[in-house]
């Protein structure tokens, strides 16, 4: 995400709403807020969503775990990490700092979940129960040795199988993937334009309302 490419794609928002998803998807609530934000996506994203969704094998779910992001949120995210980044490597410059923070939390600026385009996501069985991904969903790079990552090869046969099964659904109803992410989707932000060579994205950052 630090990319100085992905910044530099223009934003044509076309103004989609973002829609409450719990109703139409299962949703998790261990991202929740009091707003509610968490389980808001654009209309288009979660259009695609239901596609997606349709396209798995039976008995499997997706479980949507987290949603549009505030800006202020987002900011305070990235600062964080950061800050632990800083911390731990009190050698990196600030270029290092923001680039290696970038691999887990996109910069507030071109955050797509700000902008209500990415959504953190995972598979679960009929009765609810999380399919094993290799990592816990939001695992950092240095907390998973690398496992985090969607072509990790540390991980189970089981693991990467299940990951193939998401990626698969997900990758044909129009979504795109953050490499440092399995859990991360997103669909019409400039990460998203960039990877399909978009002339623009179709979402930028918004408020909730």
């Amino acid at each position: 995400m630090s990319d100085p490419r992905v910044a530099a794609i223009p934003v044509a928002d076309c103004g989609e709403p973002l829609i409450d998803v719990r109703g139409t998807l299962l949703v998790d609530d261990r991202k929740a807020d009091t707003t509610g934000s968490y389980a808001h996506l654009r209309r288009g994203l979660l259009d695609r969503l239901v596609h997606a969704q349709s396209l798995l094998p039976n008995g499997l779910r997706l479980l949507s775990i987290e949603g549009y992001r505030p800006p202020d949120l987002q900011r305070r995210y990235f600062k964080e990490y950061a800050d632990k980044l800083r911390a731990a490597n009190p050698a990196w410059t600030d270029d290092q700092v923001h680039q290696a923070a970038s691999r887990y939390v996109s910069p507030p600026e071109i955050a797509p979940h700000s902008a209500g385009a990415a959504v953190d996501l995972t598979l679960v069985d009929a009765d609810g129960t999380e399919l094993d991904m290799g990592t816990r969903v939001n695992a950092s790079p240095e907390e998973s040795d690398g496992a985090c990552y969607t072509d990790a090869d540390s991980i189970s046969h089981q693991a990467r199988t299940n990951r193939s099964l998401l990626a698969s659904a997900l990758s044909s109803a129009g979504l795109i993937n953050y490499r440092t992410e399995w859990w991360h989707w997103s669909y019409g932000d400039r990460y998203w334009a960039l990877m399909t060579n978009q002339p623009a994205a179709l979402y930028g950052p918004r408020p909730l309302r």
